[in-house]
């Protein structure tokens, strides 16, 4: 769902989010609503001073292949076309041992850098903590007081040698994130491809995860979503929802198993939670089954409370914002993007098998809601296309 873009509401004043809410039927469940909350984050980068990146790049010998290594070069082409005098390059490769290919070249030097990325080779196994280790080593040494300070690994995530468990690699990271370096990740390849490796340590380096499996994919990183993939505007970003019992009887969060919070972890700014890019939209889904007496409540009645809590990208005191849902929110006619955003969640519950889904709820549910939809967007034309495919398997 958060793959998509959406025409959320932006940010005023100091206000982390936009907030866009909006409850109708549930096509999945005839007997609850459901709610999609949009949210916005702000824009605008401030970033004067520069950046300085370390490209820490995977060369052992599961990366060889065009899928891997090769697009992994072509990925980064795109990255290095936007860079300028004022940012600095740093490349550390890792296999067997790590070796640094380049420390500090000026971000305008292109030539340079795309020489040292396409000579690089595959070979050997994979020590990924002496990579890690260097790639922090080298950051801090080229540190931008005031600017970005990034780490970019890009792997298929199999770390054979060294630290290779989530909870090793979580405890390695999030020892060295409080220094202003943070790390994204960028993975490739299939087969025996680690996504559990490669999500913890984006999330505990207080970066942004990626899949690239094409070079279409790589220009939409390194393109409309640049800064969403390079500026961090805000960490330990939590989202709390609490429900009126007048309004709301019952309620499922749809998605986001994997990111669930202790009640007491909202307020608690100890706790480590997600990172924001400028600009990122988030999409919360829920279920709710709503009360008789609710129908009748005035538009102004507040249903439920929105609360975000986050940092600033500099600082440990957090922020909070709240954000009231009324009942005006409910509609019977509901806007395009809450449409897609709900075909987009059956078809998941229905590759899942989900036990929520009503009986008889099949992928010509989610073609119909697609059909409604007129759009442009080559993207949500794609997810067309799969769902379209995904059909004639069935026939």
């Amino acid at each position: 769902i958060n793959y998509f873009d959406y025409n959320y509401t932006a940010p005023t004043g100091d206000d982390l989010f936009g907030v866009k809410a909006q409850i109708s039927d549930c096509p999945w469940n005839p007997e609850a609503k459901l709610l999609v909350l949009g949210l916005a984050a702000k824009k605008a980068v401030q970033n004067t001073a520069g950046n300085n990146l370390v490209f820490l790049i995977d060369v052992s010998g599961s990366m060889n292949g065009d899928d891997r290594l090769g697009l992994l070069q072509r990925t980064f082409t795109y990255l290095v076309s936007h860079l300028s005098e004022n940012d600095r390059v740093s490349i550390v490769t890792y296999a067997g041992q790590e070796k640094v290919v380049l420390t500090g070249c000026a971000g305008n030097r292109r030539e340079d850098i795309l020489h040292a990325i396409n000579s690089l080779k595959a070979y050997g196994s994979t020590n990924g903590q002496a990579g890690l280790q260097k790639a922090y080593e080298i950051a801090e040494s080229c540190f931008i007081e005031g600017g970005n300070n990034r780490i970019i690994m890009a792997s298929d995530g199999d770390l054979n040698v060294g630290i290779s468990s989530p909870k090793e690699l979580k405890k390695f990271v999030a020892e060295k994130r409080d220094k202003g370096v943070y790390l994204s990740v960028l993975g490739f390849g299939s087969g025996n491809y680690r996504d559990s490796n490669m999500e913890a340590i984006a999330d505990d380096g207080n970066g942004v995860y990626y899949y690239i499996d094409s070079e279409r994919e790589a220009e939409r990183i390194f393109g409309d979503k640049l800064t969403q993939t390079l500026y961090t505007v805000a960490t330990d970003v939590k989202l709390q929802l609490t429900f009126s019992p007048e309004a709301v009887e019952e309620y499922r969060l749809v998605g986001y198993e994997n990111r669930l919070l202790r009640e007491e972890d909202f307020t608690d700014d100890k706790k480590d939670a997600g990172e924001l890019g400028a600009g990122h939209t988030v999409t919360v889904c829920y279920e709710l089954k709503l009360t008789d007496s609710a129908l009748q409540d005035a538009a102004d009645t507040q249903w439920i409370n929105l609360a975000c809590r986050w940092k600033n990208a500099v600082g440990e005191q957090s922020c909070l914002q709240e954000s009231p849902v009324l009942a005006s929110a409910l509609t019977g006619s509901p806007d395009a993007d809450f449409r897609f955003v709900s075909a987009v969640a059956e078809f998941g519950m229905l590759l899942r098998q989900s036990k929520y889904l009503a009986k008889g709820t099949t992928v010509e549910d989610v073609s119909r809601i697609l059909a409604g939809i007129e759009t442009d967007d080559e993207y949500k034309l794609e997810f067309g296309e799969l769902v379209k495919l995904y059909r004639k398997t069935l026939q």
